[in-house]
């Protein structure tokens, strides 16, 4: 009999702990998702709603981008006001949101033309002016590509308790056609979803900031938005912001429906990989934590230890593993859809498939490449998720 060799029996157990991790994990998805979401809270009256302002900044046309903001102009609330912060005079959104505003004469809105320069961040710089002539203390800041429902502004609202200061909505995929849109449904229906619910029901950050309601004095203590414009990821540290304060931040029972008339999958590799870039910076673990629980990895790992520590057929377990884990992905995805996925089953396979086998290449993309492009500008990332425009020398 072989002397035990300490360093792989304690690499080996290590993993497997992982691995057993990893599916308590996914439980807790499945049930915190099938307890928390598609759940209505009960209602207040109309009367006891607070007022909300709802930040909408605009950079260009988006073949839906009318459809999307028409349905603000549609919700089922009391009271609030919708505040359009568009950068360049020029910009051709500007009429689109003139011709709603004229379309919808009763809801208050206005629009904000130019923003002010506060920091690097192009999106705190264009809401800024927004921010300052909000009217009501709870603020709203919903990106341009959000279609909402009727009832999803008082499902928000109903979210935040005494003590929540912060809702975010959960990203997921409005309806469209074609398998590039069903591609970012599994992503945002399984890996994604698995994560963001985890770390809600575990109280740790993972705010995205494409639909988000605050307590704007919260803000205010903090410094304002002003305080958060040298960042990139100023969701994640302005959710940070109210943690630190002692708020929660908790999720709504609906899910943000993002709907871009503008998608492909190297255009949607493109945006994970620009998130990846942010995770890494702001989040330095990450860079060891989040490969280590994907399906693939995970896998090939946990069968060299099971086979290393129990003497299992690994490749028997590895196509298990698999099985059970693609299974598992596909409860949470109708749990996140709401009721039956709105595309074929052999869809979802092909694209949990390519979902799975690309993290590694799309990690690795953003490794290889420091520099960030957002809105035509590009950014060089820092420690901490500090940021700095590259400027293009004059010719």
């Amino acid at each position: 009999m072989e002397p035990l060799d300490y360093t792989l029996f304690g690499l080996a157990l290590l993993i497997f702990i992982s691995w057993s991790v990893n599916w308590f994990l996914h439980i807790l998805a499945i049930v915190y998702g099938k307890w928390k979401l598609h759940h209505k809270l009960k209602s207040p009256t109309p009367e006891e709603l607070p007022g909300v302002s709802i930040i909408k900044p605009l950079v260009g046309i988006d073949p839906h981008l009318f459809e999307n903001l028409e349905t603000f102009f549609n919700m089922k609330y009391p009271q609030y006001e919708l505040l359009f912060c568009i950068q360049d005079e020029s910009d051709a959104a500007i009429m689109i949101v003139q011709s709603l505003i004229k379309k919808y004469p009763k809801i208050k809105s206005q629009i904000f033309i130019g923003g002010r320069i506060v920091g690097v961040n192009p999106k705190i710089n264009n809401m800024i002016v927004g921010y300052d002539a909000a009217q009501y203390d709870l603020i709203l800041i919903s990106d341009s590509g959000i279609k909402m429902a009727e009832d999803t502004l008082e499902d928000m609202v109903v979210n935040l308790k005494e003590n929540v200061g912060m809702v975010h909505q959960m990203p997921y995929i409005s309806e469209r056609k074609g398998f590039a849109s069903h591609f970012e449904k599994v992503f945002f229906g399984t890996q994604h979803a698995k994560m963001y619910l985890c770390a809600n029901f575990l109280g740790i950050n993972c705010t995205t900031g494409m639909s988000c309601l605050m307590r704007k004095h919260v803000v205010d203590e903090a410094g304002g938005l002003v305080a958060f414009g040298e960042y990139l990821a100023e969701d994640y540290l302005l959710a940070q912001a109210f943690l630190d304060r002692g708020w929660k931040v908790k999720i709504s029972s609906e899910t943000a429906k993002q709907n871009s008339g503008h998608y492909s999958i190297p255009h949607f590799h493109a945006r994970l990989i620009r998130w990846t870039k942010l995770r890494i910076a702001t989040i330095p673990t990450i860079i060891v934590f989040e490969p280590i629980f994907q399906c693939m990895l995970l896998g090939a790992l946990s069968s060299w230890a099971v086979s290393y520590l129990f003497d299992w057929t690994s490749s028997v377990f590895f196509l298990v593993h698999v099985l059970v884990w693609f299974l598992l992905d596909y409860i949470l995805a109708k749990i996140i859809q709401g009721g039956p996925l709105q595309y074929s089953k052999f869809e979802f396979l092909v694209g949990w498939i390519l979902n799975e086998m690309s993290f590694i290449y799309l990690i690795c993309c953003a490794h290889c490449n420091p520099t960030v492009e957002w809105r035509s500008k590009k950014f060089r990332l820092r420690w901490g998720g500090i940021m700095e425009e590259i400027k293009c020398p004059d010719t």
